[in-house]
């Protein structure tokens, strides 16, 4: 029994002028979405994911313009509802959306318990105590402990996890048929992504909802998608059911985002593929695929012609002249990757060059204005060294103390007992400028990490110029060289960093943080806010550089796929503590700690054949103001016992892996997938 479609899109699109020119941010594209279905939506950022969601309730800006052969939903041609309609009878109430980020999706001055109610009183003839009794079940149904305060609480009180649960709540309120989730999930911790995930797939189901889910995380869309669009400059470039296309691409584009994954297909190679350049602005007269300038595939046909369409089979399609004299040729770099592994030769672990010794660290904190101050324990006698030419991953949910770990090894913050070393030094006695020469970082968001008003040029010979390193053409003949080792063309020097691509920012970043030749380098989420495609890039290029260099990295982040890729060691992070540390293959393979195998469930890798796992870990990340007695993770850990509740465990040496873990010799991993 075939199912009736919720909605059907036919050659939609979407223009925006320019003073310069007119955007083509949507190309005449057509979907279609049955009852109960999720599609996934994937591609690059400026593919117009986003823009192709917005479309479909006219959330447009003003000056944009929409033109469709047909939005059916549920049998309604939305292109002929007027705005008082859309807003009355369609946004909020049968179409929800979760959009990408929670904080400036909820209003700061309104209390959750106001958002949430609102949605339902302007859409419903209800009263004010209905939506607030319904809208303290659906914060019960969305995870959230003692859901009734939480009404009365602000956005900024909550966790990005808690707030993207708030939105959700906030999107269900009237039992949508169709919600519509922009990114849920991204920059969210691998277990908050997963429960995330999970909970909208027993929603779905609960609610007989259908789902589109936009995302560029390739592992997410596996998992919880039954449909997959992959969208390329405005255009549908491939469908089909998330097995298909995952499995069978048939896109150059499609396979490319594959190759760039870490960990794909088991590829363990030194360098991930990666697609050249970035998606194109999509401004003026578009000849030829647009592809084509970025594909290793394309012929002079690919430059000229428009694609044709090809049918597979039922929803089963791909746009691609798919030349004959190139069909079997490499695409983005998977094969070379491939024949990387098998010369590859095992790393012998240099000296110690960085000590962490007993570091604790506590800070005062004041809730309100007149709230008595209480300490709050950021680092509990943590220990780590780092060794000479090596990968260090930290991993650890948000709040665990990996910031102020990094902090106190680049010597900003003091620790209150302990010390931090650097070879025979000791941080705390080193000058800034001798610091700053030995360990350097590179942030999260190199937009935000980037002066606006500065040239790229100027961002990264300023350590020189600051330290007054070299004359003037000493320090220009290093900026150049610099930027030649990082993959930035010249023609950048003098630009701005909005005129560059998220990519190239990130270059800029990394060559600012090398131009000073440290010994350590300390790279805190440096992908997690860029494309799949970008993030392989950057990867491959810390990866050179490491090597080029003989640099030593310690390398924070929550992407395990990413840590299975860059790291020798890792150490994982809770509460404060360093709960298990050792070689990657060892710590992730054959985890020690029951907090390492709940990360390790939760991480969402490509396999179309597998749901998204159900959580593993009960309950929120506690406050470290009201530090649990015992071991810290016992109130979550799936094998405590009355010990773990009362003794703090103590640290161990097991088959060359750190742990503190009462159950550490007794504790499988494995066992518990059995």
């Amino acid at each position: 029994m075939t199912t009736a479609s919720i909605l059907d899109i036919q050659d939609l699109s979407v223009e925006i002028p320019t003073d310069s020119a007119t955007l083509k941010a949507v190309r005449g594209i057509s979907l279609d979405l049955k009852r109960g279905e999720t599609l996934g939506i994937v591609g690059e950022s400026g593919s117009g994911k986003s823009m192709t969601a917005l479309a479909i309730m006219n959330l447009l800006p003003p000056s944009a313009r929409r033109a469709a052969a047909c939005i059916n939903f549920d049998g309604s041609d939305l292109t002929h509802s007027g705005e008082r309609e859309l807003a009355t009878k369609v946004r909020g109430q049968r179409i929800g959306m979760i959009f990408q980020e929670p904080m400036t999706s909820l209003n700061p001055v309104y209390s959750i318990g106001r958002q949430l109610t609102e949605t339902m009183t302007l859409h419903r003839n209800v009263s004010g105590a209905e939506a607030e009794q319904r809208a303290i079940q659906l914060l019960e149904k969305v995870g959230l402990p003692d859901p009734a305060s939480r009404l009365k609480q602000y956005p900024h009180e909550l966790s990005g996890g808690q707030r993207q649960r708030v939105m959700i709540a906030m999107a269900l309120m009237n039992e949508p048929e169709l919600l519509i989730a922009d990114e849920p999930t991204t920059a969210l911790d691998v277990t908050i992504q997963a429960q995330i995930l999970y909970l909208l797939q027993d929603l779905q189901k609960e609610l007989g909802m259908s789902m589109i889910l936009i995302t560029h995380d390739l592992g997410v869309v596996s998992r919880s998608a039954d449909k997959i669009a992959v969208m390329y400059a405005g255009d549908i470039v491939e469908t089909g059911t998330a097995e298909e296309v995952l499995r069978n691409p048939q896109h150059p584009y499609t396979q490319g985002l594959l190759e760039c994954v870490p960990g794909y297909r088991g590829n363990d190679a030194h360098r991930l593929g990666s697609i050249p350049g970035i998606v194109p602005s999509m401004t003026g007269t578009i000849r030829g695929c647009a592809f084509a300038s970025r594909c290793p595939r394309a012929v002079d046909a690919c430059k000229t012609d428009l694609p044709p369409r090809k049918q597979l089979g039922p929803g089963r399609t791909y746009v691609c002249h798919d030349p004959d004299a190139t069909r079997n040729q490499a695409t983005f770099g998977a094969e070379e990757a491939a024949n990387e592994v098998a010369v590859e030769l095992p790393k012998t672990p240099g000296d110690t060059v960085l000590t962490v010794d007993s570091v604790s660290c506590t800070f005062s904190v004041r809730r309100g204005l007149f709230g008595k101050r209480k300490s709050l324990k950021a680092l509990d006698t943590v220990n780590l060294d780092i060794r000479k030419g090596e990968v260090l991953a930290l991993v650890g949910e948000s709040g665990c103390g990996k910031t102020t770990l990094s902090r106190t090894i680049m010597g900003l913050q003091q620790p209150d007992t302990g010390s931090v070393s650097l070879g025979q030094h000791e941080i705390s006695t080193l000058p800034a400028g001798q610091r700053a020469r030995m360990i350097q970082p590179i942030f999260q968001d190199p937009y935000s990490s980037l002066n606006p008003r500065k040239t790229i040029g100027d961002i990264i010979g300023r350590p020189l110029v600051v330290n007054r390193i070299g004359s003037k053409s000493e320090q220009l003949a290093k900026v150049h060289k610099m930027m030649e080792h990082v993959g930035l063309p010249r023609r950048v020097f003098n630009s701005y960093p909005d005129q560059l691509s998220g990519g190239q920012r990130q270059r800029a970043a990394i060559g600012r943080a090398l131009i000073m030749d440290p010994e350590i380098v300390i790279c805190d989420e440096p992908t997690s806010a860029l494309d799949v495609s970008v993030q392989a890039q950057i990867l491959n290029l810390l990866l050179d550089l490491r090597d080029e260099l003989d640099l030593t990295y310690l390398f924070v982040t929550h992407d395990l796929s990413v840590v299975q890729h860059m790291a020798d060691r890792v150490a994982v992070m809770y509460l404060g503590e360093i709960v298990e540390c050792g070689d990657r293959s060892q710590v992730l393979s054959n985890p020690k700690h029951p907090y390492t195998s709940a990360l390790l469930d939760s991480a969402l890798s490509i396999s179309p054949d597998l749901s998204v796992p159900a959580p593993g870990l009960s309950g929120e990340f506690p406050n470290p103001m009201n530090r649990p007695s015992g071991c810290p993770f016992h109130p979550r850990c799936p094998v405590a016992e009355q010990q773990c509740r009362e003794e703090v465990p103590k640290p161990e040496i097991i088959d060359t892996t750190f742990v503190k873990c009462w159950k550490a010799r007794t504790f499988s991993h494995q066992a518990k997938h059995q």
